[in-house]
């Protein structure tokens, strides 16, 4: 049996515990933030730090008591500069006031004291940046990614870990090796780490979810079964990026993920941002959303 995690250092409650809960709560239902210059014009905005900001936080107030969690494109804020990144930092702190769990979609990944750096931005209490959980790019080796592993089990936060994705490219790196693929030993690495710090069961009727999670595109279809990629022995949440526009329904997410679907968070972006600027149009359209994934 693993030994259970201890409590992190900052005295926080384990992400995937939070996460669990949350998912519980509210259903499985995460919401991309993703201030495209696109829809910035489709909502009367300017492509501009003042568009970006009331875009983020209109997004946040409409969502925040439908998702489990919000998952800000940390890109979409770097292209404006320091100022935009200024607004990631007040649009996570805004998050956290409403008590809305946060995925920074930042995929990093280095090696050494950059990994390190990297982890103190986005996972360290105290810092600007930090959010609930983050992205990471495992392709250094998984073990680059140690920093970040530690610092988010200290501090109670979590990391979701690039796996398996839906783009054409991804299946040149990620498939490679067959039965001992990349994407199946990046899966088994996750299950270790959850072994390591598994979350317990948590309160009754809450998943027990450990903190590193995987991301694992809503269309790559039958993949996890080519790849013989067993997500339930994770015991992390699966991030699964896809849904509405990219072509992914519910029913394609619980026929993908099959029993690992209790640990599926789905997320969607442009199909629910793409019913603004009214805050009732956005609500109603995560809720059309939550609904179908919640359903028998």
């Amino acid at each position: 049996m693993p030994e259970p995690e201890a409590a992190p250092a900052a005295g926080r409650e384990p992400f995937g515990s939070r996460l669990g809960r949350a998912m519980a709560d509210r259903g499985p239902l995460c919401v991309g933030i993703d201030p495209h210059p696109a829809l910035l014009q489709r909502w009367g905005l300017a492509d501009d730090v003042a568009g970006l900001e009331r875009f983020s936080l209109t997004v946040l107030e409409a969502v925040a008591s439908l998702a489990a969690a919000v998952k800000p494109q940390v890109a979409l804020y770097e292209r404006h500069g320091s100022a935009g990144m200024a607004v990631l930092e007040r649009t996570l702190a805004a998050a956290a006031e409403a008590s809305v769990l946060t995925i920074a979609d930042a995929k990093r990944g280095d090696i050494g004291s950059t990994m390190a750096a990297y982890a103190d931005a986005w996972l360290r209490d105290g810092s600007a940046l930090a959010a609930d959980s983050v992205t990471l790019s495992p392709y250094l080796g998984f073990e680059s990614l140690r920093p970040a592993l530690d610092m988010a089990a200290e501090y109670g936060r979590g990391v979701f870990v690039l796996a398996l994705t839906s783009n054409p490219e991804g299946a040149s790196v990620q498939h490679v090796g067959g039965a001992d693929s990349v994407a199946r030993r990046i899966v088994q690495a996750a299950a270790g780490e959850n072994r390591r710090y598994f979350a317990g069961p948590g309160e009754p009727g809450t998943p027990g979810l450990g903190s590193v999670g995987l991301v694992v595109g809503a269309t790559v279809g039958s993949a996890l079964t080519e790849l013989d990629l067993d997500l339930a022995a994770v015991r992390g949440p699966i991030l699964a990026p896809g849904l509405g526009a990219q072509g992914a329904t519910a029913a394609d997410l619980r026929r993908t993920f099959g029993r690992a679907y209790p640990q599926v968070l789905g997320t969607s972006s442009r199909d629910i941002l793409g019913a603004g600027p009214r805050n009732q149009d956005l609500r109603d359209a995560a809720r059309r959303t939550l609904d179908e994934l919640l359903a028998d």
